[in-house]
């Protein structure tokens, strides 16, 4: 018999209350009533104590769904509803109820719920008592794209600091983060709670002031959720599943291939597999090699989480190696090898099936005489390779009793560019432009910069003196005096890098920092940067002049590269930036950074005042370079993003014989952005060619010249390629500023190579020598411009013992583009980006198009 709404609402309330247990008197109910479409529950608290935080699971028939919330939020996964109290609700006082304002939603029929929980229990108080709630826990929920995580306290104490971590599914990204900041490395997200929700009174939660953000998959629920390394719901710890079905799939003389299924995850996700004899795995199958012929084996496969935490062992599995007695015929040789397919740092062969008597193994793919891979089918990609570098492949067959096939016919390949179509233009970015030249993120995208260049090195990052690892979270200034040796000692700016608020007319957005934001400064403004011009790669440039001092000591041992190279790519690749200022912490500038560009000037050479020099720098170099490389590849096989590593490399050739090794190198390094300027200039201090004016970025040796030898962008170039280098691996470096002297005499060439008194005024007063492009245009009255067509040089004169500057102009950006494409040149590089207005670089685009 059917009865009315209004009948079954007064049945349904005489059950709740009839239902309620005596020793559930804290204990809320919630009945539901019908009127047409529109389903309410009246949430009531029977207790003598308020309870604070509660939702409300049900189930609904199949196909019906439930939207048009009122007094609450909800969310649908399938037949199941999710219903979260808006915050005036969120606590039901001692012998109160939520009337008149209960949760109310609209179903798409008139149906009643399959079934009902509130807090864990029964909505009509029967049952067992609900599981007590965490102390501190969360709540995840979403709409379509649109989720939220609601964080309490259930504690009796306030809590002071939370952090949410959870893991989305392979390939779903989380952004637009409100009343938190978001970041995320692979599929991990960490939430950060805004100031004003970051203390959580007790008994409360974070509402109405939850962080919520987008998914870009609707209804992407996470396969994991942490508060403080405690699980969001405050279940404990469960270690995954073990794996099922291990089995032998290949096994040789020397080798056993097995393969299993994949284990349940427990509280967190599965990262990898543990064989019993020690061999780890990403994936769901391994090769153990090295074995005994004909000798027993038996393996066992354990699950391990992201935490380190394993799995009960699989069952056993049991393999005799093949005895090479019983075979000696080896298979044919691999048919038609060939390259398929190519990226920057890949290449995937193909070649035909070769047989044998007894069964092929599987294949070896060899890089020159080094086995890069074994597979069982007949295609491999080769990844961890180095751009616009050529590898020859070949490819033998193994068969069941180790017997190899000659090597196929080798295959030669080039990968791809760094930039795969087109030229680079690499634009170093000075954290202090924001001070004395107002230079900020912003100018990159309003001048139209951003919008041509493909790379911007944020300058830069210094190493702590004491710990020798990549220094961050300071803010201390440089001595005045640039030849104290120690004047970059535990020197930073923390502040600058991600501490200071900008203003909205400072912000690449328009939209100003509170000042509470875990992630502000340049950083965020890079953050900003990239979400608008999605093709640029930003990297962190360590070291540079002042802050070069102690690589030599970070690349003397195998031990401190390793411990350099893990703590740099912890602080700027993976965004877990000190605390400073209130800003920072784990993951807040994840996402900022796509690679690392080194700067130590110079290895094995004199460079600033105290600098750190071995004559171990050159080889110490190299595996400096090759440790970066290797940490950076393990981490794309944990995130699946490429990290670009490169360097700024001397013209001198002096110092390059000194430091570089330039073949050994290159398999490593994705650019060498080659010094193209500071040839000559007096310097601030006028310990550096004060007496003659000389060019400071010339393209060609001047025949003028009085200095032998001399220096030339050409002639640096020209070293690189001669020591093999890819010349689709080489930038030249562009002066977006001049060097000036004073007091010079004419000479019949306009103050060429004349005599000087000393540097000109500079653009700041600390800056005796230098002035910015558009500070030189502007800041030097009645300074004619002369442009050397021999040398390729650009310099201006203000007459008989007056000012002569040396700078790059539109002119001799033009002449050099054209030379680098002549050289089939990677591109450029340019020092720095405040100099310009927008003419030079643009300048620079046209003549790279």
């Amino acid at each position: 018999m059917r009865r009315s709404p209004v009948v079954l609402l007064a049945v349904l309330v005489a059950v709740a209350l009839s239902a309620v247990p005596a020793d559930a008197a804290a204990r809320l109910t919630a009945t539901f009533g019908l009127s047409g479409t529109t389903g309410k529950f009246v949430v009531a608290n029977p207790g003598t104590t308020a309870v604070t935080g509660w939702s409300i699971v049900f189930e609904l028939p199949p196909g019906v769904t439930a939207g048009n919330p009122q007094n609450a939020t909800i969310t649908q996964n399938g037949a199941k509803v999710t219903l979260t109290p808006a915050f005036y609700i969120n606590t039901v006082q001692a012998g109160r109820n939520t009337e008149p304002y209960s949760p109310a939603v609209t179903l798409s029929s008139a149906v009643q719920p399959v079934s009902c929980k509130v807090n864990g229990a029964n909505c009509d108080g029967s049952g067992p008592e609900p599981p007590a709630p965490p102390p501190v826990g969360a709540t995840y929920s979403v709409s379509g794209t649109s989720a939220k995580i609601v964080e309490a306290n259930n504690s009796t104490t306030a809590l002071n600091g939370w952090t949410v971590v959870f893991d989305l599914p392979s390939g779903v990204t989380a952004s637009n983060a409100q009343h938190a900041t978001l970041a995320q490395n692979g599929r991990t997200v960490t939430l950060t709670p805004a100031h004003y929700n970051t203390t959580v009174a007790a008994g409360a939660t974070t509402e109405p002031y939850s962080p919520s953000f987008t998914v870009s998959t609707a209804g992407a629920e996470p396969t994991s959720c942490r508060v403080n390394d405690v699980n969001c719901d405050g279940t404990p710890d469960a270690p995954p599943g073990a794996p099922g079905n291990p089995r032998v799939t290949v096994k040789t003389t020397r080798t056993v291939s097995l393969a299993w299924d994949a284990a349940q995850q427990g509280s967190l996700p599965i990262v990898g597999y543990v064989l019993s004899n020690g061999t780890e795995v990403s994936g769901t199958s391994a090769t153990v090699s090295g074995l005994t012929p004909n000798t027993s084996y038996t393996f066992t496969v354990k699950a391990k989480d992201r935490k380190g935490a394993l799995s009960a062992a699989s069952a056993p599995v049991t393999v005799t190696t093949n005895n090479p007695a019983d075979d000696t015929q080896p298979p044919t040789t691999p048919g038609n090898p060939r390259s398929t397919g190519r990226t920057s740092s890949s290449v995937t062969l193909a070649w035909t099936a070769s047989t044998d008597n007894k069964g092929v193994a599987n294949y070896d793919v060899y890089t020159g005489a080094t086995l890069a891979t074994t597979v069982t089918g007949t295609t491999a990609t080769v990844g961890g390779l180095s751009p616009s570098t050529e590898y020859t492949f070949t490819v033998k067959a193994r068969d069941l009793y180790d017997n190899l096939s000659p090597a196929g016919a080798p295959v030669t390949v080039t990968t791809s560019d760094i930039v795969e179509t087109g030229y680079a233009r690499v634009g170093y970015f000075v954290q202090w432009g924001i001070y004395g030249r107002q230079y900020f993120v912003r100018n990159l995208d309003t001048s139209g910069a951003a919008a041509k260049l493909t790379h911007i090195n944020y300058a830069f990052g210094n190493i702590d003196p004491v710990n020798l690892t990549c220094l961050q979270g300071v803010t201390k200034g440089t001595t005045q005096n640039p030849q104290d040796p120690s004047q970059g000692d535990g020197a930073g700016d923390a502040e600058a890098d991600y501490g200071r608020p900008f203003s909205a007319a400072q912000s690449v957005d328009g939209v100003a920092d509170t000042g509470w934001e875990k992630l502000r400064g340049n950083f965020n403004q890079l953050k900003k940067l990239k979400a608008k011009h999605p093709h640029l790669k930003v990297l962190i440039s360590l070291g540079g002049w002042t802050y070069s001092k102690y690589f030599s000591d970070v690349a003397a041992t195998d031990a401190a590269r390793k411990k350099f190279v893990s703590s740099c790519i912890d602080i700027y690749i993976k965004g877990n930036l000190p605390v400073a200022g209130g800003a920072g912490g784990p993951g807040t500038a994840a996402g900022v950074f796509d690679g690392i560009d080194l700067d130590w000037e110079w290895p094995g050479a004199e460079g600033h005042a105290g600098n750190h020099v071995s004559p171990n720098d050159k080889a110490n170099n190299t595996l400096l370079i090759a440790e970066f490389r290797r940490q950076l590849d393990e981490l794309t096989r944990q995130t699946g993003q490429r990290y670009q590593l490169t360097a700024f490399t001397p013209a001198d050739p002096a110092k390059i014989a000194a430091g570089w090794d330039l073949p050994q190198i290159a398999k490593n390094l994705d650019i060498f952005n080659v010094q193209g300027y500071d040839f000559h200039g007096a310097g601030s201090d006028n310990s550096w060619e004060p007496n003659r004016t000389g060019h400071q970025g010339n393209l060609h040796l001047d025949t003028d010249s009085p200095y032998d030898p001399d220096f030339s962008v050409e002639k640096a170039i020209d070293v690189y390629l001669q020591a093999g280098v890819h010349p689709r691996k080489l930038t030249i470096g562009l002066a977006y500023y001049g060097r000036g002297w004073q007091g010079v005499a004419d000479g019949g060439k306009a103050g060429e190579w004349q005599s000087a008194t000393g540097a000109a005024p500079g653009q700041f007063a600390e800056e005796a020598g230098t002035r910015g492009y558009g500070n030189l245009v502007a800041g030097v009255p009645n300074c004619t411009v002369r442009h050397d067509e021999q040398a390729v040089a650009t310099s201006c004169f203000t007459g008989n013992g007056g000012q002569w500057w040396s700078f790059d102009d539109a002119w001799s950006i033009g002449k050099k583009t054209a030379w680098l494409r002549s050289k089939n040149l990677l591109g450029a590089m340019i020092w720095e980006m405040s100099g310009d207005t927008g003419v030079l670089t643009a300048a620079l685009d046209a003549g790279l198009r």
